[in-house]
């Protein structure tokens, strides 16, 4: 996977991803970082920190897995035009370890494109030390949506 990916910063091919992940709320939330792309990988990178914990100290699952279908997501659309976006039709995640550790990090790749569907794969590893260990591991389903940049789709305000 390395060979093909490239730094999130200098790749040029890829400025509608980088742009649309820049506008994720909850990505900014987290302190996400887009970290690498390349034609149909992403990944996506988070540090850790006390509010993205659950009750042991280990990551949230909800953290895993909202990086997971990013992930997924953002390399379903490396494989799409710009004027295009994308939407999850479903995922599914399986934890395979405590999340303990210093950083997150999840991989999504492509595993079949077709024409509407992408179907894809996310791996999220927790570095402890200097040892990636894998957590989760998911299963997502990503819908194209041709000729709809989510650049202009009209944003909900929250309600006073």
């Amino acid at each position: 996977m390395k060979s093909k990916l490239h730094s999130a910063k200098n790749a040029a091919a890829f400025h509608h991803v980088r742009e649309s992940f820049a506008r994720q709320g909850l990505m900014k939330h987290l302190g996400a970082e887009l970290t690498a792309l390349g034609s149909g990988e992403c990944e996506i990178r988070v540090r850790h920190r006390a509010e993205l914990t659950q009750q042991h100290g280990y990551f949230h699952g909800g953290v895993t897995a909202s990086i997971a279908d990013s992930a997924t997501g953002y390399a379903a659309y490396t494989m799409m035009p710009a004027d295009s976006s994308v939407l999850a039709v479903e995922y599914k995640i399986n934890f395979v370890a405590p999340a303990e550790g210093s950083l997150l990090i999840a991989r999504g790749r492509v595993l079949r494109s077709g024409r509407t569907l992408k179907i894809c794969a996310a791996d999220v590893f927790v570095v402890n030390g200097k040892q990636e260990i894998l957590c989760a591991t998911s299963l997502s389903t990503i819908m194209a949506l041709p000729g709809q940049s989510d650049i202009s789709r009209p944003r909900h305000r929250p309600v006073k």
